[in-house]
């Protein structure tokens, strides 16, 4: 009777380790370097201000129950704060500016948030080109409540301006919208256009975002449909859309099925209130159907 009162103790033991290890939260770092940097965009060159060089910048991958820890470094000329959109947990120092030659670590502490958010630079100026995509995945040991994806990708939309941003400069109509800092051909300058790779039947999780400042936008691929599963960092009930519509700053997540014929397939946004502007991406597949 001893012994299998000591065995299941010990089971009991191994087993709440087992679950610790299972949902155990880790911390997780970054670094950014806020820096001046050159683009050639709508056929001109001008001098924007990026994270880590890139536009957009970085993205953040971190697990439901995370501390992601953001050391953020301002080489820039202009004093910067970023803000983290839809973290429900209070931030220290977020409303606190960054000077130039200084830098701060922002601590977040993530809860119940799942799915997808975004950062950006608190000012309008910096803000055109300061953002990027904060992904929340499942904690370990929890799954999605929905089909596996093959691979998920954030899909960005932006927005582009000919003059140059700075402190004293309010940005006013944007000259060009962006997926994922590309232009597309629309504007006749041989911007690169986005490129998303599917493998037929492949299932993709898109985690769209709108960055634009001022504009609702309408976000599409061409004969594909959409399942929305999830919104703002939650999970959604499904349903199907051939478009979707964002507000400004708006989180969508879908499933993409790549079912189509083997080719490629235009990708759009555009503003939901003007026709004048839009951009386009392509998606193609990789492997044949057999047709």
């Amino acid at each position: 009777m001893g012994s299998q009162k000591q065995a299941f103790i010990l089971l009991s033991v191994l087993s709440f380790f087992n679950f610790l290890l299972l949902s155990g939260a880790d911390d997780v770092y970054y670094e950014f370097i806020l820096q001046e940097t050159e683009f050639t965009k709508l056929c001109s060159t001008k001098t924007v201000l990026t994270v880590n060089g890139s536009f957009p910048g970085p993205e953040i991958r971190a697990r439901r129950d995370d501390t992601v820890y953001v050391n953020v470094h301002n080489q820039g000329r202009f004093a910067v704060s970023i803000v983290w959109e839809g973290i429900r947990d209070s931030i220290n120092g977020v409303n606190e500016l960054i000077q130039p030659g200084r830098n701060f670590t922002y601590e977040i502490e993530l809860d119940d948030e799942i799915g997808t958010l975004w950062w950006h630079a608190r000012s309008a100026w910096a803000k055109a080109t300061v953002y990027g995509a904060f992904v929340i995945l499942p904690a370990a040991g929890e799954e999605y409540p929905f089909p596996a994806p093959t691979s998920d990708h954030a899909i960005i939309l932006g927005e582009w301006f000919r003059q140059e941003l700075t402190e004293s400069v309010v940005p006013g109509q944007p000259d060009a919208y962006a997926i994922n800092g590309h232009l597309g051909e629309s504007y006749g300058c041989n911007d690169t256009s986005y490129q998303l790779q599917v493998d037929y039947q492949g299932l993709y999780l898109l985690r769209l975002i709108n960055a634009v400042a001022n504009e609702t936008m309408v976000f599409a691929i061409a004969q594909h449909s959409l399942t929305i599963v999830g919104q703002n960092a939650s999970y959604a009930q499904r349903s199907f859309s051939n478009s979707l519509t964002l507000a400004p700053g708006q989180t969508v997540d879908v499933l993409l099925s790549a079912s189509q014929n083997v080719g490629q397939y235009y990708i759009t946004a555009r503003s939901s209130s003007s026709g004048r502007l839009n951009t386009t991406g392509i998606l193609y597949y990789t492997t044949s159907t057999g047709f």
